[in-house]
């Protein structure tokens, strides 16, 4: 068994530093001095700090993806539920019509959202951003799986009780699905921290800008400074990295369940 772990830490291991490579070149490419020697200082960090609003652009970026996620979490934990436990005419047929709009490219939605937003007067604002992305129909299917790969004893006990199906749903099973919901907030939260396009069509200010659109522009005014790029890139993505080592253990459990049942 040890002789099998060996092995598989060799094969693992050149993927993981393919995998790291690029992060760790941005990290030490920050720390960079005009000479260009790496010189631990955060120099580079303050001149990328006072480039341009990042402190704005990233509560615009925690207000998209903490907004989503939560909205997410909470529009497919419903949907899932009634798709996995209940039982009403037509919920197969629904359900397969549902996982039918995963084929549709998001480019393709982009101009009727932006018409919707627009006809609400939402444009640049963050009702306009949080609006469009309040339902998965990813996490939908992913938390439907999960669903279906808990016990029904709990639930059964619950009804005899005299327990309805809304207690059931808030007291019995989210707490059994917490591994599944905050799986899904992590994937919707970075999904939407690195979202470009629809931040770039639903918002025109700078103070509406969101952390990957600020970078973008950021991109265009440092094209010859490389270390400060870099600076700015990091500063956008330790975030994800917080948001990540805090709730690893919760993925770890959660996607392997939820692929576990078909």
């Amino acid at each position: 068994m040890r002789r099998r772990s060996w092995i598989g830490l060799v094969l693992i291991a050149p993927l993981a530093l393919a995998m790291l490579a690029p992060f760790l070149y941005m990290v030490l490419r920050s720390v960079v001095d005009a000479s260009g020697m790496p010189r631990w200082s955060d120099a580079n960090y303050r001149a990328a700090l006072d480039a341009l609003p990042f402190p704005r652009f990233l509560v615009n970026s925690v207000v998209l993806a903490g907004g989503a996620a939560v909205a997410q979490v909470l529009t497919s934990a419903t949907a899932a539920y009634a798709f996995a436990r209940l039982r009403f005419p037509g919920r197969d047929r629904v359900f397969l019509a549902v996982l039918a709009m995963l084929i549709m490219p998001t480019v393709v939605l982009i101009v009727p959202r932006f018409l919707m937003i627009d006809a609400l007067g939402w444009v640049d604002s963050y009702a306009g951003l949080l609006s469009t992305e309040l339902v998965s129909v990813w996490g939908i299917f992913f938390l439907r799986q999960y669903f279906l790969t808990l016990p029904r004893d709990l639930e059964d006990a619950a009804r005899l009780d005299g327990a309805g199906e809304w207690t059931i749903f808030w007291r019995v099973m989210l707490p059994l699905a917490k591994p599944g919901l905050v799986t899904l907030g992590l994937l919707a939260f970075v999904n939407q921290w690195k979202s470009f396009l629809w931040p770039l069509v639903a918002t025109r200010s700078l103070d509406m800008r969101v952390l990957e659109v600020g970078l973008e522009r950021f991109h265009g005014l440092y094209w010859s400074n490389e270390p400060v790029q870099m600076a700015a890139a990091v500063i956008t993505t330790l975030p994800l990295l917080i948001v990540f080592v805090v709730a690893q253990r919760y993925v770890i459990r959660g996607l392997p369940l939820s692929a576990s049942r078909s």
